[in-house]
């Protein structure tokens, strides 16, 4: 009895202590410390990819060697998209989250997932190594070097392997609310191509960068893999001890049952006469987590998938397009592209921390609760991701000649890759509003196409308009066509959110972007005459820094909006108090009392 009353004592501890550690870390003020920290380590990820960027410019240039680099870098770009930010994440961040909502046994989850997926990346790995000159062939077909892209992919394609790793990690430490390690994963990816780069290219080459990719991909995993190891350590809950049994014998608690005497709260943990189960009947082998879970998660990642792959061939099209052009032309789309999605980067990391809360909200059927973090959300991510696009836009030039004119790029790269930024920012609210919302569609629990067959539409506008464009306007086209995709995908995944997953309120979310969208147009104006007026690029970009924040906020207070406007919706919202039918409505001091009521069939 003793025996009994002190795991009960024990289990009742560790729940309060686990229920506190939840309270904390979902309050407004761990909400706020988790972004802080996770904005933090993303920009220093960003800097540091930033100083890779400006690596490869200052070594290799803007030419045939870059380019071969560049085709091999679609492995790794497709991987991380793949495999960390999309795909992986999308499936198993709520995967975690229900296990861990229901006090389930996530031991049993990774036994039945992460085995299958090492086989998987394993053999996805050494294919697309053996298969490397086919692989550029097909993506580069008339590229300068092929012998050196093709190398260089050899080398990328451990990638698959190390990203899926990290990713799956991710995933699961995201889900328990530990948001450091995941975003320091760019950190050390960076930080080792950056350093096997510097230190090997004068003996290898541009084959030193691919090797960094390798590198880099290793240290991602370890970044995570003590944090992973503590959670699985520490997430699994009390178990039952089987009937008959002596208590404190852990070999006869059955693998995987939350602590519950009798199990009287879970039918599922009942056997035919209403009983608890026996785990030693073989009927009862398949437990929740287990291989059904495996097949299930197998059915949600199909369409996420499909989704993530037709997202990412936006690049391969540019890679195919770009090929038969002068050399430097992919190297112009790389560099251009880095830097104007910075603004998309920061615009979406709110989105990544509070993409658990969806994820919860909408298992526990809360849709109010979902649609509120949505709307916020979205309403954030655009103001933050116009005024960068203002800055882009005015400044471009002078950025690229700040950031990268220097050894072997010269002025030309610098006004072909800064006219090719232009172009690519006018997606930027595109491609900000298609990470946002797509993780409230995937968010539900039965599986979802819609975002693939809206994606697949979006690809085929990008392709059209590439093919279109690149003779008469070679990379501006295919930067054009990059932007027209994307935001047609935006738009048609806004348009069917409610009807999938979480109904926003367009009318409502229209007039605010659409006062955003006008405050964006006078910054980006204002920052343009200011940049082209200043000669010094570092003084041009450091006056606009502080010139287009101005001239957006002023504009947006002119509009009436200002600028606590667009961040009104991140307060909390406060009841309304809806007056009854017989409730008299208000009236002028003497004046008569009205009586109004609501038209038939408006709640």
């Amino acid at each position: 009895m003793t025996d009994v009353t002190d795991v009960t004592t024990a289990t009742a501890t560790r729940q309060r202590g686990l229920a506190s550690a939840v309270r904390r870390a979902t309050a407004p003020h761990g909400a706020a410390r988790a972004a802080g920290v996770t904005a933090a380590l993303t920009a220093a990820g960003s800097l540091l990819g930033l100083a890779r960027d400006q690596s490869v410019a200052h070594l290799f240039g803007a030419g045939a060697e870059s380019d071969a680099f560049l085709v091999a870098w679609t492995v790794p770009e497709v991987a991380a998209t793949v495999l960390i930010e999309d795909a992986m994440a999308l499936v198993m961040v709520p995967a975690f989250s229900v296990v861990a909502s229901r006090g389930g046994e996530v031991r049993d989850l990774v036994r039945a997932t992460l085995p299958r997926l090492l086989v998987l990346l394993g053999i996805a790995t050494g294919a697309l190594a053996a298969g490397a000159p086919c692989f550029v062939r097909l993506l580069a077909p008339g590229i300068a070097d092929p012998a050196a892209a093709v190398a260089c992919t050899r080398l990328t394609a451990a990638a698959v392997l190390t990203f899926g790793v990290a990713g799956y990690l991710s995933a699961a430490l995201r889900a328990h609310r530990r948001f450091v390690p995941p975003a320091a994963v760019y950190v050390a990816y960076n930080a080792g191509i950056v350093a096997t780069m510097l230190a090997f290219h004068g003996r290898f080459g541009v084959r030193a960068a691919a090797a960094g990719v390798a590198a880099g991909g290793l240290l991602m995993v370890a970044v995570q893999l003590p944090s992973a190891v503590a959670v699985l350590r520490d997430s699994s809950p009390m178990c039952l001890p089987r009937p008959g049994r002596d208590p404190g014998d852990r070999a006869a608690w059955a693998p995987g049952t939350p602590y519950d005497p009798g199990h009287r709260n879970d039918p599922g943990h009942r056997n035919d006469s209403g009983g608890p189960r026996d785990p030693n009947d073989p009927r009862n082998a398949k437990d929740a987590h287990g291989p059904r879970a495996a097949g299930a998660l197998a059915l949600l990642a199909a369409p996420v998938l499909l989704f993530t792959l037709a997202r990412q061939s936006q690049v391969l099209l540019e890679r195919f397009f770009a090929a038969p052009l002068p050399p430097g032309a992919i190297s112009h789309l790389n560099y251009a592209q880095k830097v104007a999605q910075l603004p998309m980067a920061a615009s979406l990391m709110m989105c990544t921390v509070t993409f658990p809360s969806v994820s919860r909200a909408l298992a526990a059927g809360d849709r109010a609760k979902a649609r509120q973090r949505v709307e916020r959300d979205l309403t954030l991510a655009c103001v933050v991701v116009l005024l960068g696009a203002a800055f882009v836009i005015a400044c471009a030039p002078r950025i690229v000649q700040l950031l990268f004119q220097r050894g072997r790029f010269d002025a030309g790269d610098t006004a072909a890759t800064a006219a090719v930024m232009r172009v690519y920012a006018l997606g930027l609210l595109g491609q900000t509003l298609v990470g946002a919302l797509v993780r409230p569609y995937f968010s539900v629990r039965r599986p979802t196409w819609y975002p693939a067959a809206a994606m697949a539409a979006g690809l085929a506008v990008t392709a059209a308009v590439d093919a279109i464009g690149v003779r008469p306007w070679g990379v501006y086209g295919i930067a054009a066509g990059n932007a027209a995709g994307i935001t047609m995908t935006a738009a048609l995944l806004l348009r069917a959110l409610g009807a999938h997953a979480v109904a926003v309120r367009l009318r409502v979310m229209a007039p605010r972007l659409c006062r955003v969208l006008l405050a964006a147009a006078a910054a980006t104006a204002t920052g343009w005459a200011l940049a082209d007026a200043l000669g010094d690029p570092l003084a041009a970009t450091g006056a606009c820094a502080l010139a287009v924040p101005a001239a957006f906020a002023a504009t947006a207070a002119a509009a009436r909006h200002g600028v606590r406007g667009p961040l009104r919706p991140l307060r909390p919202l406060r009841p309304r108090r809806i007056r009854t039918e017989t409730e008299p409505a208000a009236s002028p001091p003497g004046g008569p009392i009205r009586f109004r009521s609501r038209p038939e069939g408006r709640p």
